[in-house]
């Protein structure tokens, strides 16, 4: 059965603790939209990355709108 991951991220703009309890609460809203629909939550794995891996690279405190998202993989061996 194929899984889904989840891998919530931040920009820079809080604190590093504040961004990767965002992440969770993105993540949580994105398993909750798809749980919603029927997939089962049994088959949805989650991680928070916070900002340590941002899409776009900045320095500490600017906030960057393409750095704020949950990155979504689907298929056999996912969330492994």
């Amino acid at each position: 059965t194929a899984a889904i991951m989840l891998a919530g991220h931040a920009d820079r703009s809080g604190s590093t603790t504040y961004n990767v309890g965002l992440s969770e609460r993105r993540n949580e809203s994105v398993q909750g939209y798809l749980t919603a629909r029927g997939i089962p939550q049994a088959r949805i794995s989650s991680e928070a990355f916070g900002e340590s891996m941002p899409r776009v690279p900045t320095a500490d405190g600017v906030r960057e709108l393409q750095n704020r998202r949950v990155e979504i993989t689907y298929g056999p061996g996912s969330g492994n």
